[in-house]
């Protein structure tokens, strides 16, 4: 399972984050069957502070590693992200 967090002070950031991240995992359904994204929203300064130094636009993190921070990245990027984490964690890579 991945873990996405979608960390900013501003709602309506973290809906459109949120809603592309889903689209990406859809889109990955077919490639990588069972993908399983668990997404979490980050809204305490403190927390986001600990990814990035934006607090009011989005900073995506994918299992502790924060790949894009300060602007609303593309969903084709989102979804590479999403297969390279996923292929990184999976068990026939180990």
């Amino acid at each position: 399972m991945l873990k996405v967090k979608i960390c900013s002070l501003q709602y309506p950031e973290r809906y459109a984050l949120r809603r592309m991240v889903m689209a990406a995992q859809a889109e990955l359904q077919a490639e990588i069957p069972g993908l399983e994204v668990q997404v979490n929203e980050v809204t305490d300064p403190t927390q986001i502070g600990k990814y990035a130094r934006v607090l009011v636009l989005p900073t995506l993190v994918i299992n502790e590693n924060v790949v894009c921070s300060g602007r609303f990245p593309s969903k084709q990027e989102v979804r590479d992200w999403l297969k390279t984490a996923a292929l990184i964690d999976s068990p026939q890579s180990a």
